[in-house]
């Protein structure tokens, strides 16, 4: 019975491994799905749009009256009463308890444009909030997209290797057989041995390299210690479009977060400037006031009655000071104004530079692999003729190594190339805003 337990829980334990060890295929959707799930600063920045949201709340109670209130009872002791000298003291009885109720209620109807100004901040401030997380959206995204494909390139350099193995391990075969009937040297042999050496070296690093891309994007997406990413979208096998670059400018203008941030921090210098210049301005409100209190004690000797008062009216407040410490407020917030307004420019100016840098990269990697390709297609033609030449002992093992070589370069290159057009389109998209 315990052996079997011990067998069960083996197997369990196994099992959970299997599973915590598992292959996830996924797409490029796929992996921004999971973002939008896993991530943390994601997590934190919405809480951030949420606490956001509620300041506009608050900013916008700012235009609600002001209500006061406050109650007290009290004991009062007894009146003394002395002349001048403080001679001829006598008591005065008094009654003693006391009470006091007081609401005071103020609606605001003029305060220079603050309140508007608070209001409008907070509203920048909430568009800030989901500008910010917008953009770290886009960062996180294509992190995590630049990993999925170096796990695409990673892939196809494996293809082209394990090709290459094979085709070298049927030379290795074909030199033996021939070593073996006296019409080759044993030095033959041992150079493609060694190339087969480098070949699978090759491989291994390559298997490397790729478990540190796993491991990372894995803990990008928040995947189990463990899990096998595999990329389900082949980008090889896309079309992408060549939209030109005014195309791309006109999107980028029209979508980039991080330009609409710019934007968003010159408008709230802008109302920063409005809340300075208030503060110069006279506050009118409504106020009114009701005071109920007992006893009376103004009278002597003091009378045990509740006396109500109430008004109602218009009250002006303005501070004098401000005539000579508001000014130089003002004018550092005009200055902070006109500074985000140039900074705004300069993002506008950053981001078209960009653009156009990336556009001219994204044709580039076009030439850049249809070279490769007419690459591949020399070297396999000049190894087909080397090796054609060999069989008929009119060349070198040296010449059919360097057609090997040559052949794997191009080979690796071209699917390098492949993958740099996908990198290139993305990266494209990120900074036109659109992933």
């Amino acid at each position: 019975m315990n052996k079997r337990l011990f067998l069960l829980t083996i197997g369990l334990v196994s099992a959970a491994f299997c599973f915590a060890q598992g292959t996830r295929r996924l797409t490029i959707n796929g992996v921004f799905d999971l973002i939008e799930q896993n991530s943390t600063s994601l997590r934190e920045q919405k809480t951030g749009i949420e606490s956001a949201a509620e300041g506009v709340k608050d900013a916008k109670s700012q235009r609600l009256p002001d209500i006061g209130t406050q109650l007290s009872g009290s004991y009062l002791g007894n009146a003394l009463m002395t002349d001048r000298s403080f001679g001829d003291a006598h008591g005065l009885h008094t009654p003693h308890w006391g009470n006091t109720l007081n609401i005071d209620v103020r609606q605001p109807i003029y305060a220079g444009g603050a309140i508007d100004a608070g209001i409008e901040m907070a509203k920048l401030g909430l568009e800030s909030s989901k500008l910010s997380t917008s953009l770290n959206r886009s960062a996180l995204r294509f992190n995590a997209l630049t990993e999925y494909l170096n796990l695409e390139k990673i892939e196809n350099r494996k293809r082209v290797l394990k090709a290459n193995i094979e085709l070298t391990q049927k030379l290795i075969d074909d030199i033996k057989a021939r070593y073996s009937q006296g019409v080759a040297l044993k030095n033959d042999v041992t150079r493609y041995e060694l190339q087969m050496q480098q070949l699978r070296l090759a491989l291994t690093k390559i298997d490397n390299q790729r478990a540190i891309i796993n491991h990372q994007l894995c803990n990008t997406l928040g995947l189990p210690e463990g899990t096998t990413v595999e990329p389900a979208d082949d980008v090889t096998l896309m079309t992408f479009p060549k939209d030109g670059e005014a195309s791309w400018q006109q999107t980028a203008t029209a979508n980039s977060q991080q330009l609409q941030l710019s934007e968003v921090n010159a408008s709230l210098a802008k109302q920063k400037e409005k809340i300075a210049r208030s503060e110069m301005l006279p506050k009118v409100a409504i106020v009114a006031n009701n005071n109920f209190n007992g006893p009376i004690t103004f009278e002597l000797p003091p009378i045990d009655k509740n006396l109500n008062i109430w008004y109602v009216g218009v009250g002006v407040t303005y501070q004098l000071s401000s005539l000579f410490k508001s000014n130089k407020k003002l004018r550092q917030a005009k200055l902070q104004s006109r500074q985000a307004q140039e900074q705004t420019a300069v993002a506008r100016e950053q981001l078209n530079n960009a653009v156009q840098a990336s556009y001219t990269e994204y044709l580039q990697s076009y030439v850049e692999l249809e070279t490769q390709q007419k690459n591949v297609q020399l070297a396999r033609e000049n190894y087909d003729v080397v090796n054609e030449r060999y069989n008929n002992q009119l060349a070198l093992i040296t010449d059919m190594l360097d057609a090997s070589n040559m052949r794997l370069d191009a080979e690796l290159s071209e699917a390098d190339a492949k993958i740099a057009v996908a990198e290139a389109y993305y990266k494209m998209k990120y900074i036109s805003g659109e992933i």
